[in-house]
């Protein structure tokens, strides 16, 4: 009965809906370990660094295993790499709840893993299966879905916690995995899914319309770098902020933070919709200025707090859309795409990864804010640099 339904259904719309099922599963199961933190630490004996770990962990595998991720999507295949990311996060979040320290650093490495393959293979799949015309809607469905999933897991992990306990809490998030990979298989088939097919496509680095080719990469790499600073170390210290400077409690803080997130949504789903009446210069000039507002509007305006929240919320969102958009748009083909993408991502998310910790160094070291949120201000100018140095770029028409 799925079967003849999905038959009629329009092949596109099939592959859409499993991109935003498969990105619901590509950031909750880290984001799941904050809200129950404190519970894994009492229960564990976690030391600080080990609790760090549990969510720097995967950030550290976007940045190291990028390029590898890359080889499996060219080589097996992106529909195989696809099933590779499902399962995988499956399997990280069963081991990861399964039993003592060992098992949960285990398996929250192999979530990180998964993940990465599928940061790059989705993106290929969308230069690949959707037409020019489309390739900017399905990645904004797919990064929205990014922060969907992540809202919707820190909203649920705590209360099920309190229920059923942080092991329950952290498997949880399997369900997803669960039917995503259903459904993923139903739209390409149990062969396509499950059997490598994949074969090395050779071609250069960037689509032969665009000039100044040399400096794409390296430009999309410094936007991509600061918005990937910028957001792990304001969704790290936000709420902190919020406490310190306005005295909010501990749940209000989060609360309140929660809005960079919910608002990315509109970011993701918005930068497609304004590409049909604006350039990608004027978007990454929005999207640079909105970003920027963040940090300079929580040193100049912290009162207005809500309002920096939700214009770096839109920002985030929208700007990781339009570099995957500008990426799958200016590479030659689906191995040039690989290669440009694992190199965006694999240098971005090394910064990532240590933006937490360095911006909560500085805060500790000086007493104040202020050179933390210079920091944060320094990658969201990187980010406007990069970005609008690059976009611009893309020829018009494709």
């Amino acid at each position: 009965m799925s079967g003849q339904f999905l038959a009629k259904v329009p092949k596109a719309w099939i592959l859409l809906a499993c991109i935003g099922l498969l990105a619901l599963n590509l950031r909750g199961p880290f984001v799941a370990v904050p809200p129950v933190v404190n519970v894994i630490q009492a229960e564990l004996g976690f030391s600080p660094v080990v609790l760090g770990l549990l969510t720097s962990i995967p950030v550290l595998c976007f940045a190291v295993a990028a390029s590898l991720a890359s080889l499996t999507a060219r080589k097996f295949g992106a529909e195989f790499a696809v099933t590779l990311t499902i399962l995988g996060v499956l399997a990280g979040v069963i081991v990861r709840s399964a039993g003592g320290a060992a098992l949960v650093i285990a398996g929250t490495v192999i979530i990180g893993l998964a993940i990465t393959v599928g940061n790059i293979a989705v993106p290929l799949i969308i230069r690949r299966d959707f037409s020019p015309m489309r390739q900017g809607t399905a990645m904004g469905v797919y990064t929205a879905a990014l922060n969907i999933g992540s809202f919707l897991t820190s909203m649920v992990t705590a209360p099920l916690a309190e229920l059923a306990g942080w092991r329950v809490a952290l498997a949880a998030v399997g369900v997803l995995a669960v039917v995503a990979i259903v459904f993923w298989t139903l739209a390409v088939g149990p062969r396509a899914a499950f059997v490598p097919s994949g074969a090395t496509v050779s071609g250069g680095e960037v689509h032969p319309a665009v000039k100044g080719a040399r400096w794409i990469t390296a430009g999309l790499t410094a936007g991509f770098t600061g918005q990937a600073f910028s957001y792990y170390a304001v969704t790290a210290w936000l709420p902190s902020y919020l406490n310190d400077e306005l005295g909010m409690s501990a749940s209000a803080a989060g609360a309140g933070s929660s809005l960079f997130q919910i608002f990315a949504i509109v970011g993701g789903l918005g930068v497609p919709f304004a590409a049909k009446y604006f350039s990608t210069t004027t978007a990454a000039v929005t999207l640079g200025l909105m970003w920027t507002a963040v940090p300079a509007g929580l040193m100049l305006a912290p009162d207005l707090w809500w309002l920096w929240s939700t214009s770096g919320g839109i920002a985030q969102g929208g700007g990781i859309t339009l570099i995957f958009i500008a990426i799958i748009k200016l590479a030659k083909d689906q191995a040039s795409a690989g290669r440009m993408s694992a190199t965006v991502q694999g240098l971005g998310y090394c910064f990532a990864g240590v933006a937490p910790p360095l911006v909560g160094f500085v805060h500790n070291s000086t007493g104040s804010w202020t050179p933390a949120l210079l920091l944060v201000l320094a990658s969201t100018l990187m980010f406007f640099a990069g970005t609008t140095a690059s976009v611009r770029l893309v020829p018009k028409g494709r």
